[in-house]
């Protein structure tokens, strides 16, 4: 998982404030919940102490000694309750003092007296627990003044305290947990439709600028990011239409001009009057003609192409055979620069394509790694069948190609700096021809170089089964 993803940034984002509100609730409710059991066990106490100041001191003077010690037993039990219970009499001291709990949790001994001034309600620590204690005065009708006091352990507060801080640090981890898994599942499959979207775009390119983006009719950003990404390629189709019409229509109006000025300079050339001198210069300005010719056949040939209007005749044929007969035919080419060609092919790697297009696509290889090969150097050609695929491999071991000059090999009229000199011929649009053809066929062009060790050109198409006896005739079509 990328920690720069969009989907990573968002489930941090969102775990941290799901943290930060758990937080922050935990907090409020354990701060509340002390605070009203606080608030709740004072109430509790200060309504005993009243109740025991009405009921019982009301009867004063009691009717024998052990009345109100009684009394207090039977109806309050603070023993077994863990409570504590005191009466202070004025100018007496304390008539009643409840025992210690069966729990231990305070010694009622050590409970400081109260006296008729002080603050009945108070907090003490006796032996490093807090005893809350709740107190009323109370004046009999024989005008006798009594303090009643009522306590109990702040240990049951915090009992129940503890029990909620338990709860909160076994369940707060796992509910984050959950809610951060399920919070990062939904993101996924929210941001499906922008994997879709990648995807397909992904996919378009400038042959198959026609496919448009899947838009996701969902009103919201998704889908007007969709609609302007297919209005974006709309108006790229629209501009790679325009240059590839304007390459066409340019290339096919400079054809007529050319071959009439090649025709006049091969006249003039071959006129008997002329000084030898100006034969030269006539015979620069044809080759330069030639050369202008090529280039203007060869754009023309990429912008039908690029346009879909070649006219391809689809047959299946034997990769293998065409490839060792054009290997062969251009032995010629190779013997004047001492360069040995040889071909290894695949018997039966059938593909579907133009025969003539196929041609061409080794005829440029093959040229190309004979111009680019040093003198004595070795230049291979190689068929052969993998998986579903009849792959056609140019080797050499010549100049190389640049690192950076690789990404541009195929791109009209680029020439590298050792490799693609316009002093070596052509004016490097022989690669642009075999990447035009190997689109048009559906086919895969790769390259790998190093630079003063070679190259390795290789052309992938789909491997077709072999053809019958009795197959229908070749199909014609455009692409």
């Amino acid at each position: 998982m990328s920690t720069r993803s969009l989907r990573f940034r968002i489930a941090a984002w969102y775990a941290g404030l799901l943290t930060g509100a758990l937080l922050i609730f935990g907090v409020s409710v354990y701060l509340g919940l002390e605070r009203y059991l606080y608030w709740n066990s004072q109430r509790a106490l200060s309504a005993e102490s009243r109740t025991i100041g009405t009921q019982l001191l009301s009867q004063h003077p009691f009717k024998r000694a052990n009345w109100l010690e009684t009394e207090i037993e039977e109806a309050y039990a603070p023993e077994a309750n863990s409570h504590f219970i005191r009466i202070i009499q004025q100018g007496v001291g304390a008539v009643y003092v409840s025992g210690p709990p069966k729990d231990g949790s305070f010694d009622p001994t050590q409970v400081p007296l109260s006296n008729m001034d002080q603050e009945l309600s108070r907090k003490i620590l006796i032996e490093g627990r807090r005893l809350l204690i709740e107190g009323a005065r109370f004046t009999t009708p024989d005008g006798t003044r009594f303090i009643v006091e009522s306590g109990a352990p702040y240990q049951q507060i915090e009992v129940v305290l503890h029990g909620l801080l338990v709860t909160f640090t076994v369940y707060m981890p796992f509910i984050i947990f959950v809610a951060v898994g399920s919070g990062y599942w939904l993101m996924r499959r929210s941001l499906q439709p922008v994997d879709e979207i990648t995807r397909r775009a992904e996919g378009i390119t400038s042959s198959n600028l026609s496919e448009r983006l899947p838009v996701i009719r969902t009103g919201d950003e998704l889908e007007r990011l969709s609609v302007s990404l297919n209005r974006m390629i709309e108006r790229l189709d629209g501009a790679f239409q325009h240059i590839n019409r304007f390459s066409a229509d340019a290339s096919h109006e400079l054809r007529t001009p050319l071959t009439i000025l090649q025709l006049e300079l091969e006249g003039i050339a071959q006129s008997h009057r002329l000084n030898p001198s100006l034969t030269d210069q006539i015979g620069s300005a044809l080759e330069e003609t030639h050369r202008m010719s090529h280039i203007v056949e060869s754009l023309l040939a990429i912008s039908r192409l690029d346009a879909g209007e070649a006219k391809i005749v689809m047959t299946r044929l034997d990769l293998g055979q065409l490839a060792a007969s054009t290997t062969e035919q251009m032995k010629l080419l190779a013997e004047e620069k001492s360069i040995q060609l040889t071909s290894t092919v695949a018997h039966d790697a059938y593909v579907e394509g133009d025969r003539s297009h196929l041609q061409q696509i080794v005829v440029n290889l093959v040229a190309n790694a004979i111009k680019y090969t040093q003198d004595g150097g070795e230049v291979e050609v190689r068929v052969r069948c993998k998986a579903n695929s009849a792959i056609l491999e140019v080797s050499d071991n010549g100049a190389g190609i640049p690192d950076y000059a690789l990404p541009h090999v195929f791109e009209r009229f680029y020439r590298a700096d050792k490799a693609r000199s316009r002093e070596s011929g052509g004016a490097g649009l022989g690669l642009a021809i075999v990447k035009a053809i190997c689109t048009a066929h559906g086919a895969e062009l790769h390259v790998s170089s190093r630079e003063g060790m070679g190259s390795v050109f290789t052309v992938e198409l789909p491997l077709r089964d072999v053809p019958a006896r009795d197959e229908a005739r070749p199909a014609v079509r455009k692409i």
